[in-house]
């Protein structure tokens, strides 16, 4: 029997839509024309890329209104949010086209040489192993700068997002053809776990990026060690935000709760543990619950719910266990922290302090809308408890001196900080994490670099 991957709706918990899975002859059919179509678009010249990709942008644009609706259903994101991540995603297909030349120019190097210079050509194939949280931005955030690189792209998106996954494959299809490429640069394959592994094994797959949880990455980095081949793995984060005792406390709370609770607080870089300086800690936990409370959980379809449901039923459940076990080892429930009678995933707002090192809400991921806060005697005492944690994605620090807070983003162990502003990724500026949270940068000119051969080039003196 064919196994399908479900989208229910998470407001509902209906079931909205079911795709079959790939079997393995479908998977080869997928590569063989990833294969033909990179052998064309590799020779393309960069500018025709370009235009492409600005078109799949305007496609998007012209569409964002049935594109937003697909991930709300899907994945229960507010419709305000979803509008943006569309936008945003066409930003990074925008951004590439325009920079891409300068990103990929030959870097000259002197040498005993005529000339010297390392040029980045294009790998090939590359797979896209892509979570549900954010499906078109994510998904961009990939294709993107692998497209206009000279690559072409296989996505293998989760299983509860089949809509967007159809629909990006969709328009990049159609733009590409009208356009006179391939339509195949970017496919979608809804593949099962053990085809995953199959694709990264076929010699037509030169490369995998890979954004989910670190068992998920540990898997996939085992598989591409073993088949010598580049991955890039962004994986799950316990983000810090350190607020010190100088820090505007009001400028502090309102960033924070916007990050923290953005898509639910369903987020790898959501500001998931707050560590406040004593001085501070009462005045910002104030402030703070003020700001988490004027928030409105509702339908994700009405412009003006801000917080709508966890994605599946699944992830609710774990999210509770979280807060419980956190609450039992000693912490303070301040609000929230009850599954909400009626249809649907929601969990609400939820506020957690006198939260403690080893306690399941720093050891854990928390991906939903609790808040967790705790208190350091100093700011040598923040930046320890900040680098308390296997994670390494993203950190924020909230200082009134811009070069202390320079200061110590020296001192945290993260992919990208923040000072006095909001934790984001960025189509101009690498991303990515250290220790359990992955390896590799995506965006900016790292993220085009990812996915190309550095080809050293020695030009001797002419003999002719």
């Amino acid at each position: 029997m064919t196994e399908m991957f479900t989208a229910t709706d998470p407001t509902t918990g209906a079931v909205v839509r079911q795709v079959p899975t790939l079997d393995a002859a479908e998977l080869d059919d997928v590569l063989e024309r990833a294969e033909d179509a990179y052998d064309a678009w590799r020779r393309r010249p960069i500018a025709a890329r370009a235009d492409v990709l600005r078109g799949v942008a305007s496609a998007m644009r012209d569409d964002a209104e049935r594109l937003a609706m697909l991930m709300t259903e899907e994945m229960g994101k507010p419709i305000t949010e979803a509008r943006g991540e569309v936008a945003k995603a066409a930003w990074a297909a925008e951004h590439y086209a325009e920079h891409a030349e300068a990103y990929l120019a030959p870097d000259a190097l002197l040498s005993d040489a005529t000339r010297s210079y390392v040029q980045h050509l294009p790998m090939g194939p590359v797979l896209g192993v892509l979570p549900w949280n954010a499906p078109f931005w994510l998904a961009f955030r990939f294709c993107a700068p692998a497209l206009m690189a000279g690559n072409v792209c296989v996505i293998k998106h989760d299983r509860h997002v089949p809509g967007c996954a159809a629909a990006i494959a969709d328009v990049v299809a159609r733009v590409a053809e009208e356009h006179g490429a391939p339509p195949s640069i970017l496919q979608n394959a809804p593949l099962d776990h053990h085809l995953v592994e199959a694709a990264l094994q076929d010699r037509r797959i030169r490369a995998v990026s890979l954004t989910g949880s670190d068992r998920a990455g540990a898997a996939v980095a085992q598989t591409a060690a073993r088949e010598i081949k580049p991955a890039v793995l962004e994986l799950g984060g316990s983000d810090p935000a350190i607020v010190l005792a100088d820090a505007d406390l009001d400028l502090a709370a309102r960033v924070i709760t916007t990050m923290r609770m953005i898509n639910a607080g369903q987020s790898c870089i959501a500001a998931k543990r707050v560590i406040v300086e004593e001085a501070v800690h009462d005045d910002f936990v104030a402030r703070y619950a003020e700001q988490l409370q004027a928030l409105r959980m509702g339908d994700p379809r009405a412009a003006d719910t801000q917080v709508g449901p966890i994605a599946r039923a699944d992830l609710r459940a774990n999210l509770h266990r979280q807060v419980a076990d956190t609450v039992a080892q000693g912490a303070t429930l301040r609000f929230g922290g009850e599954i909400p009678a009626g249809d649907g995933f929601f969990y609400p707002v939820t506020l957690l302090t006198e939260v403690l090192p080893g306690m399941t809400a720093c050891t854990e991921e928390t991906f939903g809308p609790v808040a967790v806060v705790l208190s350091a005697a100093n700011a040598d005492a923040a930046v320890a408890l900040a680098n308390d944690t296997p994670y390494g994605l993203a950190a924020s620090v909230w200082t009134g001196s811009a070069e202390r807070g320079e200061a110590i983003a020296r001192e945290i162990v993260a992919g990208q900080v923040a000072v006095n502003g909001i934790v984001k990724t960025d189509p101009r500026l690498p991303s990515g994490g250290v220790k359990r949270s992955g390896y590799g940068r995506e965006l900016g000119p790292d993220g085009i670099r990812a996915f190309v051969n550095r080809q050293q080039v020695w030009v001797g003196p002419a003999t002719g």
